[in-house]
């Protein structure tokens, strides 16, 4: 999939906001039925960390920027980079962290400043990487009004079945569809340690005041975030 060096708008839902420190949005690629997700988490200084950024709308934009002024970027692994360099122009002085077995791939289309260990979490935004992927994926961990939500991005999918090739590749070559799930993909390509990944999404089903767990693809899981994170840890 190509970079994008300028800002290019593609179809994409409304911002949902979630919660006092969290807002959403879905969006669609060029090709293909996968969607992708970006969410925008609000530190207590009132500046924005924007996780897995999605190119919208001036106005959209402009309601972004109102609501605080983006300055961290998170590119959440090698592969989600697509709108990193256009954010970046955008925002000179964004600065851009990914997982740290990530950095050399994401350093490719925008300079990286760090990786998750540099991040300066508060009582609102903090970032993890998670145990048994070799640095390669994290988890953000966004507290507000309504409680804990955590924003995960390849390691779990959440994705309905869908029609076509693509839709058979996904359910049967690739596991990847079909509700909460680590992917055969992610298994092969993300999962270096499955007790060690195990336990950390153990440990994450049970933050105190969770209320939702979002993927950077397709839906949220927000009925029983709990329940559903320990039933996706013990297939690991």
């Amino acid at each position: 999939m190509a970079n994008h060096d300028t800002w290019k708008v593609l179809p994409h839902g409304p911002i949902e906001k979630l919660g006092s420190h969290l807002w959403y949005v879905l969006g669609s690629l060029e090709s293909g039925p996968l969607k992708r997700v970006m969410v925008v988490a609000k530190r207590q200084s009132g500046g924005l960390v924007v996780h897995n950024g999605v190119c919208l709308e001036e106005e959209r934009m402009a309601e972004i920027e109102a609501w605080g002024k983006p300055e961290v970027l998170i590119v959440p692994n090698g592969y989600h980079r697509l709108d990193a360099k256009a954010f970046k122009t955008r925002y000179p002085d964004l600065k851009v962290l990914c997982p740290r077995k990530a950095r050399a791939r994401a350093a490719e289309v925008v300079a990286v400043d760090g990786t998750y260990e540099d991040f300066d979490g508060d009582e609102h935004v903090k970032l993890e990487t998670l145990d048994g992927t070799d640095h390669a994926e994290g988890v953000m961990l966004v507290t507000g009004d309504d409680g804990v939500s955590l924003v995960l991005n390849d390691v779990v999918f959440n994705m309905p079945h869908v029609p076509g090739f693509t839709g058979f590749v996904m359910k049967s070559l690739l596991s990847s569809s079909g509700g909460p799930r680590v992917s055969r993909l992610s298994r092969m390509f993300l999962v270096k340690d499955r007790k060690a990944l195990r336990a950390h999404l153990e440990r994450l089903a049970d933050t105190r005041g969770l209320v939702r767990v979002i993927v950077s693809h397709h839906e949220v899981i927000s009925e029983h975030p709990k329940e559903t994170l320990r039933e996706v840890a013990a297939t690991v």
